[in-house]
């Protein structure tokens, strides 16, 4: 299921603002996470980190590396809590069909672009990405800076 709008402002856990200035975002999709009970609170508690996390596919399943999800100190004492480990993401099997497809064949990649909260479940946007040139960064650096400096004349001269 692709998503067509972001997610509302309040809902948002943790953001990868890194992706849209790496890569070309094509696709999104919204996927469900298999999490434990410590790491629930501790989104709960706004404790997540994505930027250095991606997916991958492997057996027909997607799989979310490289989260940081920090525990907070009220974890139980009988379950060690990995800040970083692997988390399965939940996908239509038509969805991973789709995705296994350009991901092997057509060179895309996928990344994390964003976890929040949908009808009291954490859900991830995945982006299929297909990574930036060098040249392709220096002109999105060029147009922010343009809009910026362009604000600044609109503001001044009003």
């Amino acid at each position: 299921m692709s998503k067509k709008e972001t997610a509302a402002p309040d809902r948002v856990i943790a953001v990868n603002r890194r992706a849209r200035f790496e890569y070309f975002i094509e696709e999104r999709y919204e996927a469900g996470l298999v999490l434990k009970g410590w790491e629930v609170k501790s989104l709960r508690a706004g404790r997540a980190q994505i930027a250095e996390a991606y997916v991958v596919l492997k057996n027909r399943e997607a799989w979310l590396i490289g989260a940081h999800f920090t525990p907070l100190k009220q974890t139980s004492t009988h379950e060690i809590a990995d800040a970083t480990r692997t988390r399965k993401l939940l996908l239509h099997e038509r969805e991973l069909a789709t995705l296994i497809g350009k991901v092997e064949r057509a060179g895309y990649t996928l990344i994390p672009l964003d976890l929040h909260w949908e009808k009291g479940r954490v859900k991830l946007e995945v982006g299929l990405a297909k990574g930036k040139k060098e040249h392709d960064k220096r002109a999105d650096v060029k147009e922010r800076d343009w809009q910026r400096e362009k604000g600044r004349i609109l503001r001044h001269n009003a």
